[in-house]
């Protein structure tokens, strides 16, 4: 479980909490729970302490201790650094200093497809060595971004993997995702990078997460590639406790997300939905877990269950014969 500390659990967070618990527990695996608070300026003080406290009451475990981000900078720093010496084949750097703005990037990139993504197309990459340093050398305010191969010519560009429920994925780098930023101008090591460079050093073998990040899993193996070139050894204080050997590619499964009535992806904005406002108006943990369960194909109907009892019957059968988003009122 890998919950981003940027406010209070809503029922999509819990509906994909409740898949990952499941899915360890089932397989007797170990589950980790991941703060991902890396993104320093969009951390809610406390949220960390609401979501342990959320979790518990829903009768949620995990093993060991919460791992937070924010605590793991010399490990990104290492991998950084070894990723700045390294070259594509075509002897390209695989790291490059990006100065576009963001308006510049708007602008030239191809629309996204709902996910977040919007392909950068290369613009930065393209600078000689000599202009490239210059601007370096002025303190031109600049990204960072991983080269990607740059036609689906090259036999690296095609990235496959199994998904538990989409079933076989392939995605071209060049044309469907491009070079992604892997450390922002103010610093901060940006998603794809820091959640690539933790499952591998973690030795993280299932991941269970929403179908929006279907197309983040491409880049995300991209860069777990150059991390095991690196020769870098794992975390010692994961290494052992992980679920299982660590393998070329984990298990992926990508839940169906949950819309609310209107379309749009349930965020904090239903509020009613929030478990701080689930809790103070009576409602049990039983009955966010059967109503999480029903959404997940497990239960035929959201009745009242405790976590536990839903270990036996778990599976991802039933989301992979619906794979449709989930539509729910903003009332339980």
């Amino acid at each position: 479980m890998a919950p981003s500390p940027t406010g209070r659990m809503h029922l999509g967070n819990v509906y994909a909490a409740l898949a990952a618990w499941l899915d360890a527990r089932k397989v007797g695996g170990m589950l980790r729970l991941r703060i991902e608070d890396i993104d320093t300026y969009r951390v809610v003080s406390d949220a960390d302490s609401w979501i342990m406290d959320d979790l518990d009451w829903l009768g949620m475990d995990w093993d060991g201790p919460a791992a937070y981000q924010s605590r793991r900078l010399t490990s990104y720093d290492a991998m950084f650094r070894w990723f700045m010496t390294q070259h594509l084949p075509s002897g390209e750097p695989l790291l490059y200093p990006c100065f576009c703005s963001r308006a510049d990037i708007r602008a030239a990139s191809a629309p996204n497809e709902g996910d977040g993504f919007s392909r950068y197309p290369g613009t930065c990459r393209q600078i000689g060595d000599a202009e490239r340093r210059r601007r370096l050398d002025a303190g031109d305010r600049h990204s960072w971004r991983i080269a990607v191969p740059r036609s689906d010519d090259d036999s690296d560009d095609l990235v496959r993997f199994h998904d538990e429920i989409f079933g076989p994925q392939a995605f071209s780098l060049s044309r469907q995702l491009g070079d992604v930023i892997i450390r922002r101008s103010d610093g901060v090591y940006a998603y794809q990078f820091a959640t690539a460079v933790d499952d591998w050093s973690m030795g993280v073998s299932r991941i269970v997460r929403g179908r929006d990040l279907l197309r983040s899993t491409a880049i995300q193996l991209w860069i777990q590639r150059h991390c095991r070139e690196s020769g870098q050894s794992h975390d010692a204080a994961w290494r052992n406790k992980t679920m299982g050997a660590v393998r070329r590619q984990p298990f992926f499964a990508h839940l169906p997300l949950i819309d609310g009535s209107d379309g749009r992806r349930m965020a904090k904005r239903f509020n009613s939905l929030d478990m701080g406002a689930l809790r103070a108006s009576g409602t049990r943990p039983q009955e966010v877990i059967g109503r999480c369960a029903w959404l997940l194909g497990v239960l035929p109907e959201a009745t009242p269950v405790e976590a536990k009892d839903l270990i036996g019957a778990f599976s991802f059968a039933a989301l992979h014969e619906d794979r449709e988003d989930r539509i729910l009122d903003a009332e339980m």
